[in-house]
């Protein structure tokens, strides 16, 4: 069976991105409590800035810089920093319902902290943790709301935010040094898979002869 295997090639499994769209649809099904408070910020924050799911559970209140045009998210560290240079992320006031600064000034008036993780455990009698969330939890959290919404949650992780940020940008036109700006990677062809794939039905051959 390896052999079948490396002579045809298998498909390489990765998370599949949450798109903008389905996003909106995920934000509109969830309501005021405490969790949702959380869990719509998380979300936001997560998309625009292009996170994985690691950074995005190790950024703290204190990480986070109001400008006129929305926010600077300082990161410390990220995977492809590993002498802990650190980088400036912006993350601007969104066009739509669901903006992304609005959404984390609801967590830190939800919150009452100004120090310590940004994003935390609540429990079902909405009391807040003093501890940060795991990286697990933020897989948890995309598949339950997912679900909650109507989707199939199957094939959804942490990582679906930021595949879904790359790729709805892609769609979108933006250019790929553009999408690095906010994701981070390292080269053209570390982000190259995500912009196949938001080209795909673009100026698709197809459209013209069917």
């Amino acid at each position: 069976m390896r052999g079948i295997a490396r002579r045809h090639g298998t498909a390489q499994r990765k998370a599949k991105p949450l798109f903008r769209e389905d996003l909106f649809v995920v934000l509109a099904a969830m309501g005021e409590r405490s969790k949702d408070i959380r869990d719509r910020a998380l979300l936001l924050i997560g998309f625009a800035g292009g996170f994985r799911r690691s950074e995005l559970v190790g950024l703290d209140l204190s990480d986070m810089e109001h400008v006129r045009q929305g926010i600077v998210v300082h990161l410390r560290r990220s995977k492809t920093d590993q002498l802990g240079q650190g980088r400036k992320i912006g993350i601007p006031f969104g066009r739509t319902r669901w903006c992304p600064v609005s959404a984390l000034d609801g967590l830190v008036r939800l919150t009452m902290m100004d120090d310590g993780p940004l994003f935390r455990p609540i429990d079902r009698h909405g009391r807040i943790a003093e501890q940060r969330l795991s990286g697990e939890a933020v897989s948890i959290i995309v598949r339950e709301r997912l679900a909650a919404a109507g989707f199939d949650p199957t094939g959804f992780s942490g990582h679906s935010l930021r595949a879904g940020f790359a790729t709805s940008a892609a769609q979108a036109g933006a250019s790929s040094w553009k999408i690095r700006a906010q994701t981070g990677h390292a080269s053209d062809a570390m982000l190259s898979r995500y912009i196949r794939d938001g080209e795909m039905f673009s100026e698709n051959a197809a459209a013209l002869l069917l």
